[in-house]
């Protein structure tokens, strides 16, 4: 009886390792073969929007060389949280991918209550995509009669009468709603926030003059600079953007060292996604950031295209994550 239980227990051991072999052997080779079918780009907001705009952008650059569709499907709702959930909770074989933002991955912790996912624990940064400046615009007639032209004339003008000027935002904890936050917690100025339901809403209320600043998305502004309508005193970027690079930044124009309230857009992967192919994203995905069409395009754009490594993403994640605790806790912003 008791040889008669080794044997079998020997048997189960050895059939149980080869098992495990073979498994590791599939993956393996699952993994030499990705991408075998098409791959999915989750953007967790509407189309049009600049997270949808980059997605595209790059899509079909890696469609072309891994031989498989990179399909974007928009999942909006929930400040974002909603689609970025979803890849959370996929299986981390590469083959769904999100576009998360600052809002998914640096903002939400700290701005919601309850999140249904953790930007850190749950995803295998891949890179950085691209970062995009806020831009500091007033109605370009309220900022004359109220001589206001720099950055400068703008805090002297807020301390010399508080809470006489206010600040429009896409939305309650939004990137635009929390560099104007940033802003005044620097400056030590106060100014009135005013939520809008979006970028479109509160640009209305800027060209109408019913409200005076935003710290908008410099995409979503530029047309109204250049047609005159908004009067532009600096980008919230730690660089000059190129598509406006005689526009100062906020710490050039201020002296407030270390102002930096970016945009900013990467692709990321479910946690447990292979090294390999994040390493393969990565690689192909900055290749295309620089290819000259691309490059142009999204610098046109006022987007500045990066491509880092995945190790350099998730370090910025880490730190975006506690730059703006404190500054969601200032604002008194909270979404339950």
């Amino acid at each position: 009886m008791r040889s008669s239980v080794d044997y079998f227990r020997r048997y189960g051991l050895t059939l149980a390792a080869g098992f495990a072999m073979l498994c590791l052997a599939t993956q393996a080779a699952a993994q030499t073969n990705w991408p075998s079918k098409p791959v999915r780009i989750v953007v967790p907001f509407a189309p049009g929007g600049t997270t949808d705009i980059l997605a595209r952008a790059v899509a079909p650059e890696l469609s072309k060389v891994f031989g498989q569709s990179f399909i974007v499907d928009n999942r909006a709702g929930a400040g974002g949280n909603l689609g970025a959930d979803i890849v959370a909770k996929s299986a981390p074989d590469g083959y769904t991918l999100l576009m998360g933002t600052v809002g998914t991955h640096g903002i939400n912790k700290s701005l919601y209550s309850r999140m249904p996912y953790d930007p850190q624990k749950d995803f295998a940064p891949v890179t950085l995509v691209a970062g995009v400046p806020n831009v500091m615009v007033m109605n370009t007639e309220k900022a004359k009669a109220l001589g206001i032209n720099t950055v400068p004339d703008f805090i002297k003008y807020a301390k010399a009468h508080p809470g006489q000027l206010n600040m429009a935002s896409s939305g309650n904890g939004t990137s635009i709603h929390l560099a104007g936050e940033l802003f005044k917690t620097m400056t030590g100025t106060f100014m009135t926030h005013i939520p809008y339901t979006g970028s479109g809403p509160a640009m209305l209320g800027m060209i109408s003059g019913t409200v005076d600043v935003m710290f908008d998305n410099l995409p979503s502004s530029m047309a109204q600079i250049k047609g005159g309508k908004l009067k532009a005193f600096a980008v919230t970027s730690s660089q000059r953007s190129a598509a406006m690079p005689d526009l100062p930044t906020i710490e050039e124009a201020a002296k407030l060292k270390g102002f930096e309230a970016s945009s900013w857009f990467g692709l990321l992967a479910p946690a447990g996604t292979p090294p390999e192919v994040v390493l393969r994203l990565q690689q192909e995905t900055a290749k295309a950031l620089s290819l000259p069409s691309i490059k142009e395009k999204l610098l046109a754009q006022g987007a500045i295209p990066s491509g880092n490594t995945p190790q350099e993403f998730a370090a910025l994640i880490d730190a975006e994550i506690k730059k703006w605790a404190p500054v969601v806790k200032a604002s008194g912003a909270r979404v339950d």
